[in-house]
């Protein structure tokens, strides 16, 4: 979300997203900000969160890293930068080679092995793909496209007995 520091406030298209989808819980993969951002979406529904690298002062209490379960499916939820020298790291890698998801993907798989889906969030790409027997999965941004389509948010569709489908929804 990048309140304030790139938006004002909640792209409205994404509430309504939430709200029209009936949604269970709200899982914010980092970056969020500032507190009034959470509390906004818990209006809608409970909020599971981690620290993202724009949240080390103002929401360092929030966790690196989270493990949920709904319905029979496991989830790791983890922002994606990793430590202070992984982010500093990929920052090098990113002006040499461009952004590589897969830097990112992997070190996600080794934090959560034992999981069905991995989310997260840092590179603002939007993420629907399956990567050894796991989802893999990163909603995009709601208000920081950064060279893709539009505004993104996420859908879990959480089918139970560890069968979970993930729906990329491209805000206007």
């Amino acid at each position: 979300t990048h309140i304030p520091d790139r938006t004002r406030r909640i792209n409205p298209a994404a509430l309504e997203v939430f709200q029209r989808a009936g949604v269970d819980a709200i899982l914010h993969a980092g970056d969020i900000s500032t507190s009034r951002v959470l509390r906004h979406l818990e209006e809608i529904a409970p909020v599971y969160a981690v620290r993202g690298n724009r949240d080390w002062l103002a929401l360092h209490r929030l966790p690196p890293e989270l493990r949920l379960e709904f319905n029979g499916v496991s989830i790791g939820m983890a922002h994606g930068q990793g430590s202070l020298w992984n982010y500093l790291y990929d920052r090098v890698l990113y002006y040499l080679r461009g952004l590589k998801l897969e830097v990112f993907e992997r070190r996600l798989l080794k934090i959560f092995p034992e999981v069905d889906v991995i989310i997260y969030g840092h590179t603002h790409r939007p993420v629907n793909h399956r990567l050894e027997g796991k989802l893999i999965f990163n909603p995009g941004s709601a208000y920081f496209p950064e060279e893709i389509e539009a505004p993104s948010v996420g859908l879990l569709h959480v089918l139970g007995k560890g069968k979970v489908e993930g729906e990329i929804v491209f805000l206007s």
